[in-house]
């Protein structure tokens, strides 16, 4: 039988029914116009799951690009990086022992605080020596100065004594003068020669009039230098009682910075060295050190903002910008720097050293050289 033969006419397209329709067949002798309908063509299942995956991957791949490049791209990282801070190390400038103690491990101390004191006993003393040294140096120096006063006056009397003394013997130079002229005829002979040895005598007191004003000139001269020595030694007293109140105000060890105290390994009854570091101080103000890769360089400078995360606070958000770039890698300058030029040489792709300075810190957390941060520049 037709399997179409009971399909109503109206169901059935007429262009159909015109290609279909066979002479001859029972329908037509039933007066019914009958005709075959071909079955549907069903989608395979398997092309379709292709379309919508591939559909779906081209999706997938758009969107991820779209992040990269708006989120991945303009951005470069690293998690080798590091707070870091001028950390100050206090250490006494006068060994002695320690009397007290004023700060503990991590307090916040203002600059000028007293961290710890020496015995000061010692320095004082020293202090009073140096005093009694300074006096008897300006005792010393004003000596001198009173002594060449009077040898001034001295040198000046002898200068007198000779003109008096010249004067003399130019008197009994002219005596003797006279009594030769005259001769035997009004004086004696023994008047001839007193008159001559008066005359000897008077140059003989004039020659040592003179030696003792040089006497006295040279002794000025000693005078003076002995002022210039005095003078000096009142320096150099002043100097020592300088440094003699020095030694004792660093028995007080104050802090130069303000900053959080950190390895303090000092006690009272300890007696400490000129020069051996007994704590350290932190100050608040830090920055980040970035160890990026160098091939992450090419578009890094100066002035880019940077996100940065702290390890030890993941909900602290903190915002900086990059200082300057080191001229360098960071190899170069550690303790043994690499030797590329013997051996086999295996390329490795270097560390540069990035400063960052923050823009912001929180106060309510304690920010310390060596916690770990992982910074993030905006490059473009």
């Amino acid at each position: 039988m037709n399997a179409v033969a009971n399909i109503p006419e109206t169901q059935i397209h007429p262009e159909v029914a015109a290609l279909t329709a066979r002479p001859g067949s029972s329908a037509d002798h039933a007066g019914t116009k009958a005709i075959a309908v071909p079955a549907p063509v069903a989608a395979k299942p398997g092309r379709r799951r292709i379309i919508v995956i591939a559909a779906a991957t081209l999706l997938a791949g758009a969107a991820l690009g779209c992040y990269y490049w708006a989120f991945v791209a303009p951005y470069e990282s690293t998690d080798d990086a590091f707070v870091e801070a001028d950390v100050t190390p206090i250490a006494p400038q006068v060994a002695g022992r320690v009397l007290r103690v004023g700060v503990s491990d991590n307090q916040e101390v203002r600059q000028g605080a007293v961290l710890f004191e020496i015995d000061p006993s010692d320095y004082k003393t020293k202090l009073d020596e140096a005093r009694s040294e300074l006096a008897a140096a300006r005792g010393k120096a004003n000596q001198a100065a009173a002594q060449i006063s009077v040898d001034r006056a001295k040198v000046e009397q002898e200068r007198a004594s000779v003109a008096a003394a010249d004067a003399e013997a130019k008197r009994a130079e002219a005596d003797n003068r006279r009594y030769h002229e005259v001769g035997n005829l009004a004086v004696s002979a023994s008047q001839l020669d007193l008159a001559a040895t008066q005359a000897r005598s008077s140059e003989a007191e004039v020659t040592v009039a003179l030696n003792r004003q040089r006497a006295m000139e040279a002794q000025l001269g000693l005078d003076e230098a002995d002022i210039q020595t005095a003078q000096a030694e009142v320096l150099r007293s002043e100097a020592a009682m300088r440094q003699a109140e020095l030694d004792l105000s660093y028995t007080r060890v104050v802090a130069p910075v303000a900053g959080f105290v950190t390895h303090r390994g000092i006690q009272p009854g300890d007696y400490v060295q000129i020069g051996q570091p007994q704590l350290a101080l932190v100050p608040r103000q830090v920055w980040i050190i970035a160890n990026f890769k160098e091939t992450q360089l090419a578009r890094m400078h100066a002035g880019q903002r940077v996100a940065i995360t702290v390890d030890a606070y993941p909900d602290l958000k903190l915002s900086g910008h990059v200082d300057s770039v080191q001229a360098g890698a960071g190899a170069r300058f550690s303790l043994f720097p690499p030797e590329n030029a013997s051996g086999n040489y295996v390329k490795v792709v270097q560390r540069v050293p990035v400063k960052i300075d923050l823009d912001d810190a929180d106060a309510a957390r304690v920010l310390g050289p060596g916690m770990s941060v992982v910074p993030e520049v905006r490059v473009n």
